[in-house]
Order: C-alpha cells, then sequence, then structure tokens
C-alpha cells in the first residue's frame, strides 16, 4: 500500500505543498491539517478512543472521539464525517465547527480543525487503529489531566476550549 501524502499548509490553512505521512511525523514539523471530532451523548459525558498499540505517534493513549488527517482538496467537515465513519462506524452525523488552532509536539506541527457533535447510537470500532473506546463524565477528564492518560492533541483540544466552552456546547445537547 503507497504511503499517504499530506497537503501542507500556511497557518491559516490554505495548501501550500504535500509531503508523505513519515516525512510530516519524523520531527520535520511541517505544518499539515487534521480534524478532531468530539462527540458527545445526551448526557453530556464525552466519547473517546484508545489508540491502537501500532500507532506511530502516542500509542495506547485515550484521544478525541475522531481524530484524522485531511486529505489534499477535502473540507475539514468532509473530513470529519469520513474519519467517523472510518473509525467509528457512523454516519449522518452533524459536525458543529469549534475552532482551528495548531498544535505542536515534539515530532509534528498540525492545523487542527475541531467539530463537536451530538450522537447518541452505537460505535463500530475500527480494530486495526482503534485498540478502545467509552463515554467519560467531563469529571473523569479533569481528574486524569496531566497524568499521561491522554494524548497531548486532546488535552490541548480540552484545555482550550472544551472544558471551557462545555455551556455552549451543551445547549445542543
Amino acid at each position: 500500500m503507497p504511503e499517504e501524502i499530506f497537503p501542507l499548509v500556511d497557518e491559516t490553512g490554505n495548501i501550500i505543498g504535500q509531503a508523505p505521512r513519515s516525512v510530516c511525523h519524523d520531527g520535520s514539523k511541517l505544518l499539515h491539517p487534521v480534524i478532531h471530532l468530539h462527540i458527545f451523548n445526551s448526557e453530556g459525558d464525552l466519547y473517546l478512543q484508545k489508540r491502537s498499540a501500532t500507532k506511530d505517534v502516542q500509542p495506547d493513549k485515550w484521544d478525541s472521539s475522531v481524530a484524522g488527517h485531511i486529505d489534499l482538496d477535502e473540507m475539514p467537515e468532509l473530513a470529519a464525517c469520513r474519519e467517523a465513519g472510518e473509525e467509528l462506524g457512523l454516519s449522518g452525523i452533524e459536525p458543529h465547527f469549534i475552532t482551528k488552532y495548531i498544535i505542536e509536539t515534539d515530532r509534528e506541527r498540525e492545523l487542527s480543525y475541531c467539530f463537536y457533535a451530538v450522537y447518541n447510537g452505537g460505535f463500530v470500532l475500527n480494530r486495526d487503529e482503534l485498540a478502545d473506546g467509552r463515554f467519560w463524565k467531563i469529571e473523569e477528564i479533569q481528574s486524569n489531566l496531566g497524568k499521561d492518560v491522554f494524548t497531548t492533541n486532546f488535552e490541548l483540544d480540552f484545555i482550550k476550549f472544551l472544558n471551557k466552552g462545555l455551556a455552549g456546547i451543551s445547549s445542543d445537547i
């Protein structure tokens, strides 16, 4: 299977080039776009996925409900829906845009488009990508921050806006 090619973007999201996945994840810090979709149930609990042990970045950590790379010439909203289907077997969800911002770790730099959705149905986990998944109470997430339980990206999302913006999101729940 050929290696994935990611779009490279400037800080506003305009495509300025492309590079293989391995180069984007090798410490080059080439800015590439991703989506994070945070799925809440009607009780306000947040679904998290546990990344597979075979992932090249942050294996075995709990992460955003859905997280993935945006393909060349793909709109972020469509990427969120596509990734929700690939990872959790979901269709017909309606992602609501929260924000976009740059996440930088020791290995990569991503322009993260963040969304949320409300969903109460079942999930079909893609076992090639995910080890587990479940709904978490917000208090349970808060008590596990900084304890190496979650991915860096999820903790940044949670601290930056999910924890602060839950009142606005909960009006949709």
